[in-house]
């Protein structure tokens, strides 16, 4: 939720080699886990949204990370990452290194959401979780409309995830802190949303993708002034009508001295909350 990237410009980005050979990387990426075994991600999901869902989780003094990796979060040859050069690789924290750009990232709730997943009785047998980093810091959720740049590196990020031999099982969002600051934005957040489900679901041609939406639990910070529309915004993420969308709800998680980015204990929680919700669809 930096205030700096929310200034991000919300342009039409052109990708036109990335799109051409997504396929290609695609098929090409293998990662070597634990004994020289290659695995590709059998379930896929797209992490997206802003800071909380980047993870500041011990990230939020002293401008960088505290370096504290929970159990829940630690390394497995079975949970990967889609890293920034588009190549499957063994994911760890912070898991949104080299993704949320220009900003200090910590732990996040896509590590004890896989964690969980492959625990549960539920979870396919030998299944390998795919994680798609994706989100930026301070972006409203304009900047996450069709054409912009947020969106378009997510759609490529999804495409290229999802070409190989995994399937795209839910995208996680985390976002609206942004949208607290103008009572305009907070007012247009569930049309915004709406149509940001509708386009993901064109554009990865997957027309009933879950959707695992996190009600918001902070409004975010511009100079001084906390912004002020956190309840319509609530309100707004609550009143979403898109079908095969969940909501799971932050609010009353432990937060950072920021009183802005959850903890990293509140990111373990948020993270089987999101895994009971995918589960409970299976």
């Amino acid at each position: 939720m930096e205030p700096a990237a929310a200034t991000m410009l919300s342009r039409p980005r052109v990708l036109p080699i990335l799109l051409a050979v997504f396929a290609l990387l695609a098929a090409a990426v293998t990662v070597g886990a634990r004994g020289g075994a290659e695995r590709a991600p059998t379930l896929v999901f797209i992490l997206a949204g802003q800071s909380n869902m980047g993870g500041r989780g011990g990230a939020t003094v002293g401008n960088r990370w505290d370096g504290v990796v929970p159990p829940e979060c630690a390394p497995s040859p079975r949970t990967l990452r889609l890293s920034p050069s588009l190549r499957w690789e063994e994911a760890r924290e912070p898991l949104h290194a080299g993704v949320d750009a220009g900003n200090v990232v910590g732990v996040g709730p896509g590590m004890p959401f896989a964690h969980a997943l492959l625990r549960s009785p539920a979870c396919p047998r030998g299944a390998v979780v795919g994680l798609v980093p994706c989100a930026q810091g301070g972006t409203p959720i304009a900047n996450w409309s069709r054409g912009t740049e947020m969106y378009e590196r997510m759609v490529t990020r999804a495409r290229v995830a999802g070409a190989g031999t995994g399937r795209i099982a839910a995208l996680l969002w985390f976002q609206g802190e942004a949208d607290t600051l103008r009572r305009e934005d907070a007012l247009a957040y569930a049309g915004r949303m709406e149509a940001f489900v509708r386009d993901v679901r064109r554009d990865l041609a997957l027309p009933n993708l879950l959707v695992i939406q996190v009600g918001i639990a902070t409004a975010q910070w511009q100079g001084n002034k906390q912004g002020k529309w956190l309840d319509l915004v609530r309100k707004q993420q609550r009143a979403v009508r898109v079908p095969n969308l969940k909501y799971v709800d932050a609010m009353g998680l432990p937060l950072a001295n920021d009183i802005t980015h959850l903890t990293t204990q509140a990111q373990v929680r948020l993270g089987k909350m999101l895994a009971d919700a995918y589960i409970a669809t299976l």
